[in-house]
């Protein structure tokens, strides 16, 4: 499956109503904030990291990153191109 799939995929799940971008960039902010309390938690108070369960959050975030995306008419494929290009001028050496 490739990104745009997953996005389109996902919309379907995306439960909408007039403040759609807002609860959307909540949900970013807040799973993105449980990600970054997974990683303190094992990286500073020698918690385990607990693979799955920081799987089952990164695919939260990215939901509410591919529905931000396809709410501004932007694949998520194109969010990604746009950022290899970025990362490629930024570092040469990488030859991406």
């Amino acid at each position: 499956m490739n990104l745009n799939e997953y996005q389109q995929k996902a919309n379907k799940t995306l439960a909408g109503n007039e403040h759609v971008l807002t609860n959307l960039t909540l949900g970013l902010a807040s799973d993105s904030g449980l990600v970054v309390d997974r990683i303190k938690r094992y990286a500073f108070q020698g918690q385990d990291l607990e693979p799955d369960k920081l799987k089952d959050e990164l695919g939260d975030v990215l939901w509410y990153l591919s529905q931000i995306a396809l709410w501004a008419d932007i694949p998520l494929d194109d969010v990604a191109k746009a950022n290899l290009a970025t990362l490629a001028k930024k570092y040469p050496e990488a030859k991406l």
